[in-house]
C-alpha cells in the first residue's frame, strides 16, 4: 500500500493547487490518509497535545465517507486538513490488509467518545456536546451528558447543544454558538452533525476554542443518549455494523448503502489488490 504523498486538485478557474500536505506514514485508502493507530493510541495523541497546549481536530472516515471524498475534492481536502484521520469503517481495514500496508485496527467515533470521556474524567479535562438529533422537547445532546457524567464520575461537562437545523447558516444562531463555546473553553468538543456538516462545523468553530480537540462523531451523541441503538458488540467486531443499522432505518440507509457503499468497498478492494501486484 503506497503511502499518501501529496497530490492535486482542481481549482474552479481550471488551475491545480494542492490539497493540504497530509503527515507522514499514513496508509493512503480512495485517496485520503488515514493514522495507522489504535484506539488506545488515538486517545494518548490527543491526551499528549492537550498537555502541550495544542489543540487539533479527528475526523473518522468510513466506507460513505470515502466514497463521498471520491467524488469531491472540496471533501477530500477538509479530510486531508484533520490533525487526525481514522478508519471508521472496517473493510477501510481490510482493504489495508490486502495492499499489505495494514492498519492495526477499526477505531470508530462511538467508540471513541467513551475513551476520550474516561480520559478526560482522570485529567480532569472539559468536554462539550454539539449535535444530535432533535425530538420535540427532547435534548439527546443533555441526556448524553447525564450519562458520561455518570459513567465518569468526575467528567466536566462544560456544554451540551443541539441547535436547529439550518443554525450554521443563520448569523444570529452562529454567533451565539461561538460565544457559548467560547464561554466554556473546552477541552474535548464531540460534534455529531455527520459527515461533511460536522467537519466544516468543527472546522469554522476551531478559533472559538483554538486549543481544543474536535471529534466528528456522527450518530454518537444519540447512541450515547439511547435515542438510537447501536450495533451488538459482535457485529461491531465483525464489521457487520453496518447491515444492523441498514436493517434500523432502511428508508434512509438501505438505498444509501447499497447504491454508494457496495461500489465503494469493490473499487477500495481492487485497489487494495493493484496496490500489491
Amino acid at each position: 500500500m503506497e503511502r499518501l504523498g501529496p497530490s492535486r486538485t482542481s481549482r474552479a478557474d481550471g488551475a491545480h493547487t494542492p490539497p493540504p500536505s497530509p503527515p507522514r506514514g499514513r496508509v493512503r485508502l480512495g485517496g485520503i490518509g488515514i493514522d495507522p493507530v489504535t484506539e488506545a493510541e488515538a486517545v494518548r495523541r490527543v491526551v499528549d497535545a492537550l498537555e502541550s497546549g495544542r489543540g487539533g481536530a479527528i475526523v473518522t472516515p468510513n466506507v460513505d465517507i470515502a466514497a463521498a471524498v471520491r467524488r469531491d475534492p472540496d471533501l477530500r481536502a477538509l479530510v486531508l486538513e484533520a490533525d487526525l484521520v481514522v478508519a471508521d469503517g472496517a473493510p477501510l481495514v481490510w482493504a489495508s490488509r490486502l495492499a499489505g500496508d495494514p492498519l492495526p485496527a477499526r477505531v470508530a467515533g462511538s467508540d471513541l467518545v467513551w475513551s476520550l470521556s474516561a480520559a478526560a474524567s482522570e485529567r480532569g479535562l472539559r468536554v462539550a456536546l454539539l449535535g444530535g438529533t432533535p425530538d420535540g422537547a427532547a435534548r439527546p445532546t443533555e441526556r448524553a451528558a447525564e450519562v458520561l457524567e455518570s459513567r465518569y464520575p468526575g467528567l466536566k461537562v462544560v456544554g451540551a447543544w443541539c441547535p436547529p437545523m439550518g443554525f450554521d447558516r443563520d448569523a444570529s444562531q452562529w454567533s451565539a454558538l461561538v460565544d457559548r463555546v467560547t464561554a466554556a473553553a473546552p477541552d474535548l468538543v464531540y460534534v455529531g452533525l455527520g459527515f461533511p456538516k460536522q467537519e466544516r462545523v468543527m472546522s469554522r468553530l476551531r478559533p472559538a476554542a483554538p486549543t481544543a480537540w474536535f471529534l466528528g462523531c456522527g450518530a454518537s451523541v444519540d447512541f450515547i443518549a439511547g435515542y438510537r441503538r447501536r450495533a451488538p458488540k459482535w457485529m461491531q467486531r465483525t464489521g457487520t455494523e453496518w447491515l444492523f443499522r441498514m436493517c434500523s432505518e432502511p428508508r434512509r440507509l438501505a438505498s444509501r448503502y447499497l447504491r454508494v457503499g457496495v461500489p465503494e468497498v469493490c473499487r477500495l478492494f481492487a485497489e487494495a489488490v493493484r496496490s500489491r501486484r
